[in-house]
């Protein structure tokens, strides 16, 4: 078996654990060719004969793995998360082992999952690019993209702590009035942030909406209402009571379903997707790619089951 691997040399190469993966894969007979990722490489050209291999390993962060992803949508070629970021959020929802040693084995077994990707758009204007990109967990304006600003510089250093410090650094969001495009037409609201969640597990495992399903089609499009962070307790201590029983209610959110959305703010609002800031602001759309990823998992419930069937074997 032949695979491709793709590293970013700002997070999967300062992996100790990449070494023992690659050993894992050649006791196996596994050829692997290494390829590196950088801010100057072009993506496409990294994956210019993607095709000519049996499986992907997207080693880095969840931006990494996302662009990758989007790279490889509607082709069925399989893709490992490797976790080697600070979040990991990626492997995390679809429930990767951590070992690099257990991540050979999940890559040799080649059991998949499809699952829906997020397209995002953001139209150019004046001297700022048109801004095209995919999205495995979520995207975001307005506090939650301020956070993930704040927290760039700090992930080396303070890990998923980065995270709390930058959302210490902004305890006075701006309040914006939102217009949501959604297939059921438009609503009007407000609030600090709106999150596009395809995957729901964000930073410390809290699930961000209940029963979120990756297959269906359907965005959760999430209002964060309160005015101030500390308004966001009660939907956390939500998050967690669900990891003990069904707890669907989450305080402070208003959560929509949708297939495409158009988010319009007003004064408008800093945009992210998986982590990656962009130097755009609202307004941006976002549509779901439907079941266009196709990931390497470690068993057959990685995610929850739906009525088609979720995990199947890739010979």
């Amino acid at each position: 078996m032949n695979v491709l691997m793709v590293t970013n040399l700002r997070s999967g190469f300062g992996d100790p654990g990449l070494y023992d993966f690659v050993r894992e894969l050649g006791s196996h007979h596994v050829d692997v060719t290494l390829r590196f990722l950088n801010e100057e490489a072009d993506l496409a050209h990294l994956l210019r004969d993607v095709k000519d291999y049996a499986r992907v390993v997207a080693a880095g962060g969840d931006g990494t793995v996302s662009a990758i992803a989007y790279a490889l949508r509607d082709t069925g070629i399989p893709l490992l998360a490797y976790p080697a970021g600070t979040a990991n959020l990626i492997a995390r929802n679809l429930r990767l082992p951590l070992d690099p040693v257990d991540l050979a084995v999940a890559l040799i077994a080649g059991r998949t999952i499809t699952i829906d990707l997020g397209e995002l758009h953001l139209p150019g204007s004046g001297a700022r690019k048109e801004v095209t990109a995919g999205f495995a967990i979520s995207a975001g304006v307005g506090f939650d993209a301020a956070i993930m600003e704040a927290a760039a510089g700090l992930k080396p250093t303070l890990g998923e702590g980065a995270y709390v410090l930058g959302a210490l650094q902004n305890l006075n969001p701006k309040v914006s009035q939102f217009t949501l495009e959604l297939d059921e037409g438009p609503v009007r609201t407000e609030g600090i942030a709106v999150m596009i969640m395809n995957l729901a597990r964000i930073q410390f495992d809290i699930e961000v909406t209940h029963g979120s399903d990756a297959q269906d089609g359907l965005f959760e499009v999430v209002v964060v209402k309160t005015s101030h962070p500390a308004g966001l307790l009660p939907a956390i201590w939500a998050a967690l009571l669900d990891r003990l029983q069904s707890h669907p209610e989450r305080p402070g959110l208003e959560i929509h379903t949708t297939s495409q959305v158009t988010v319009l703010a007003d004064p408008p609002l800093p945009v992210q997707y998986d982590g990656e800031v962009t130097p755009a602001a609202t307004p941006m759309t976002a549509r779901v790619l439907r079941r266009a990823a196709t990931f390497i998992v470690a068993d057959d419930d990685a995610l929850p089951s739906d009525d088609f069937g979720a995990a199947r074997r890739d010979g």
